[in-house]
């Protein structure tokens, strides 16, 4: 199976992001015109529970399976790496058959206790299939990463989405008759057979993928693995114990991040509450929160995304041959794409708020919500990277100090002032926007000790210098209205001009050069 460069494996995440972010926008767009914000919200309710069961099951084994492969397969020991797969297998899918039946059984509880809504109920139930599936999933995509063969990832994910998006709709119409939960229920169960279709799509590349492996393996490499063979036992032990060791921490992390998400969507809803709004309304504001700002603001996130993904096995590798100056370089490449591609849209959504709520979900009213959290995107952006390198350096726990003190800070700002009727859902909007300021300060600051990395504070004065003169070139052009004809000609030709403006001012900077290109894989060197 050929290796890809980390650059090239960056761009197959990415592509395949790309692809699937704008086809998630359908069902964003689709679905509140189907079952409105009401019904968005109690899809979106539902799934906080989904995200913490996830990653109690799979948690940090796709990250330190992609380590453990990337250091096996850099010392040219393919058998190790099946049997990390395999250990990674028994126990994810133990955990993940453990956890269905619980959420089975604490479904009615969940929907009438902790949530302020208990027709989550129905949407609760529909997703318990996928915790075993995901499970799955997520250890095979760890393998392919680990292998720096990021094509079986990203072709899974893109068919996931298209099933996945058309059963989802499909399914919420068919409900809907039924009322409002059947109907977010039914979306749910859209997402179910998405997976399921994702996670086949894994298998076969897997058995195809490995058996031209093992069919194109010069002799050399099967006698090479040998010895691992004969210490099959012994090896399984210390495997499972170091992917224990390295996924436990990742998992804590990360739980952290989850658990503040299922109590920020369970003190939003009591907040809100105590400020004397409406359960259906605050089920409506919280659905428009979480269902279509947090995706917009998410959709620049992709390259970010991607960028944490191939950094986790190429900074291993680099970490495990003592290799400074690729680690520092890694990270300066990542840092500043992370930075440069998000910027412009963080300044569209900024500048063209209303008339990009207005024709994505047909509402404005969701426009404030997007213009306060807009210029404080690029700290989401930039932190997944950091993340991933913390990660990566074998510094999880570090990590996980600074996402639970980011978390604290959130819930403690959501009870304080979400509660306050002046705030209402405002607070929550505040309070999300603080921690993601404040985790991305601090993994900054953590992997800056760690590596003696210097950022380049060029850089981001470049980039915000660039957003302030492409939001003056936008706000200019779309008052003016320079072209007739309908709202979304008008939208794409200012920020089209916007992000040329962009383009322009970072080709002017140096903080994009032509010598960039030469990194793409489809360039000939």
């Amino acid at each position: 199976m050929k290796k890809q460069s980390f650059i090239k494996g960056t761009l197959i995440l990415l592509a395949a992001g790309i692809v699937n972010r704008m086809l998630g926008f359908i069902p964003r767009i689709a679905l509140p015109r189907i079952i409105g914000a009401e019904g968005v919200g109690l899809y979106q309710l539902g799934y906080p529970f989904f995200i913490v069961l996830v990653t109690i099951i799979t948690g940090g084994l796709p990250l330190a399976i992609a380590k453990m492969v990337a250091e096996a397969e850099s010392e040219n020991k393919p058998e190790e790496s099946r049997r990390i797969l395999r250990i990674g297998l028994a126990v994810s899918l133990s955990l993940g058959i453990l956890f269905t039946i619980i959420a089975l059984l604490g479904a009615s509880w969940v929907s009438q206790t902790l949530l302020t809504d208990s027709r989550v109920y129905y949407t609760f139930i529909s997703m318990t299939p996928m915790l075993s599936i995901v499970a799955v999933s997520a250890v095979y995509r760890g393998y392919f990463q680990g292998r720096q063969n990021m094509i079986p990832s990203a072709l899974s994910s893109v068919l996931e989405s298209l099933i996945r998006i058309f059963f989802m709709l499909w399914f919420s119409w068919l409900l809907f008759p039924k009322g409002m939960a059947y109907a977010a229920a039914g979306a749910m169960l859209g997402v179910t057979v998405g997976e399921i279709a994702g996670m086949l799509v894994l298998l076969l590349q897997y058995f195809f993928i490995v058996k031209k492996d093992k069919r194109t393996r010069p002799a050399s490499d099967t006698h090479s693995s040998a010895p691992f063979a004969e210490k099959a036992p012994a090896g399984q032990g210390s495997l499972l114990k170091r992917l224990l060791a390295i996924s436990i921490p990742v998992t804590a992390g990360r739980l952290v991040g989850s658990f503040s998400y299922l109590l920020e969507s369970i003190i939003t809803a009591r907040s809100l509450a105590l400020a004397g709004i409406a359960t259906a309304a605050a089920t409506a504001q919280y659905g428009s929160l979480q269902g279509m700002v947090i995706p917009l603001l998410m959709l620049p996130g992709v390259l970010s995304s991607s960028l944490a993904v191939s950094l986790v096995p190429s900074l291993s590798e680099a970490a495990a041959k003592k290799d400074l100056p690729t680690i520092h370089k890694r990270m300066h490449q990542a840092m500043r794409l992370a930075l440069v591609s998000g910027a412009p849209f963080a300044a569209i959504m900024y500048i063209l708020s209303e008339p990009l709520c207005t024709l994505m979900y047909g509402n404005a009213d969701t426009a404030p919500m997007l213009r306060l959290m807009a210029p404080f995107a690029l700290f989401l952006y930039v932190q997944a990277p950091l993340q991933a390198a913390l990660q990566a350096m074998d510094r999880p726990g570090r990590a996980l100090v600074n996402t639970l003190i980011g978390a604290v800070v959130k819930i403690a700002l959501i009870l304080t002032l979400a509660s306050r009727p002046e705030y209402g859902i405002y607070g929550a909007i505040i309070a999300i926007i603080v921690n993601s300021v404040l985790v991305t300060l601090l993994h900054g600051a953590s992997v800056t000790r760690l590596i003696a990395f210097a950022p380049r504070i060029g850089d981001p004065i470049k980039t915000i210098a660039a957003m302030i003169i492409m939001s003056a070139g936008m706000t200019y052009v779309y008052a003016h209205n320079p072209v007739e004809g309908a709202a979304w000609i008008q939208f794409l030709f200012a920020a089209a001009c916007g992000i040329a403006v962009y383009l322009g001012i970072c080709l002017l900077s140096g903080l994009i050069s032509v010598r960039d290109l030469d990194r793409f894989p489809f360039r000939r060197r």
